[in-house]
C-alpha cells in the first residue's frame, strides 16, 4: 500500500502545536512569557531562513518537560488538546486524511515537534503511525534532551527510512504533504510531493517544479 505522509504543524493543523503548547504553558504560569516570546521569535526567524540549530531549539522546547512534574504536564496536555488543538483541525484537512484512508493508503505523520505534544494529536486525527522527535527519558522522567535523531530536515528522511526498513516497506507511490521548505529533503524523495499552505520559498519551488499546491485553511 502506498504511504500518505503528512507534516503536522501548519499542514494538517491550522497552526503550530509546538509554539501553541509553549504559549499555553505561559498562560498556566509554567513559563516566563517575555523570555518565551523572545526566544521563540529568534528560533522561528531562523526556521524561516533555513538556518535553525535544531538541537538548540529542542533544548528550548523540551525544557518544560524537564522542569515540571509529568502528571501535571499530562493533565495540562489533555486540556490543551481540547481547548487549543481541536479547533485547529479543519474540515479540509480531515477530508484529505479520509481520502487517503479510503484509498487504503498507510497514513503517517512525520513532525519535528516532540512526541509528548504530538502523539495525542495524531490519535485525535485517527492516524496510527507517528514519527516525531523523541524526548529523552531516564527513570520515568524527561531529561530535556533528545533521544536519537530529530525528525527535522534530513532527519525526517533518515527516521522515515529506518521506519520503512523495520516494516519492509518502501516509498513507491508515496505522497508527502508539507507547508515548509525545510521539508524539501523528503518532498524530493516521494513520488507525489504536495505543498500545503506553503511558505513563500516552498510555494516558489512548487510552482517551478509543477507540484500541486493545496490550501487547507490556516
Amino acid at each position: 500500500m502506498p504511504l500518505a505522509i503528512f507534516d503536522l504543524d501548519n499542514t494538517l493543523l491550522a497552526g503550530d502545536s509546538d509554539y501553541l503548547w509553549g504559549c499555553y504553558l505561559v498562560q498556566q504560569g509554567l513559563l516566563d512569557g517575555t523570555w518565551y516570546e523572545r526566544e521563540n521569535e529568534r528560533f522561528y526567524r531562523e526556521y524561516r531562513e533555513g538556518t535553525l540549530d535544531i538541537q538548540a531549539f529542542l533544548r528550548f522546547a523540551l525544557r518544560p518537560l524537564r522542569e515540571h512534574p509529568r502528571d501535571l504536564l499530562e493533565s495540562l496536555r489533555r486540556r490543551f488538546l481540547d481547548e487549543v488543538i481541536a479547533p485547529l483541525i479543519t474540515a479540509p484537512a480531515c477530508a484529505l486524511v479520509e481520502h487517503h484512508r479510503t484509498a487504503g493508503d498507510t497514513l503517517v505523520i512525520i513532525t519535528a515537534t516532540n512526541a509528548f505534544v504530538t502523539a495525542p494529536i495524531a490519535a485525535r486525527l485517527g492516524i496510527e503511525h507517528l514519527i516525531a522527535t523523541q524526548p529523552e527519558e531516564r527513570a520515568g522522567r524527561y531529561t530535556g534532551e533528545v533521544a536519537g535523531i530529530p525528525a527535522f530536515r534530513e532527519g525526517k528522511v533518515i527516521r522515515l527510512e529506518h521506519w520503512l526498513a523495520e516494516r519492509g516497506l518502501d516509498l513507491n507511490g508515496s505522497f508527502f504533504y508539507s507547508d515548509s521548505h525545510n521539508d524539501l529533503p523528503l518532498l524530493e524523495r516521494v513520488d507525489h510531493p504536495r505543498a500545503v499552505n506553503p511558505d513563500p520559498k516552498l510555494k516558489t519551488i512548487a510552482e517551478q517544479r509543477g507540484w500541486p499546491i493545496l490550501w487547507l485553511g490556516t
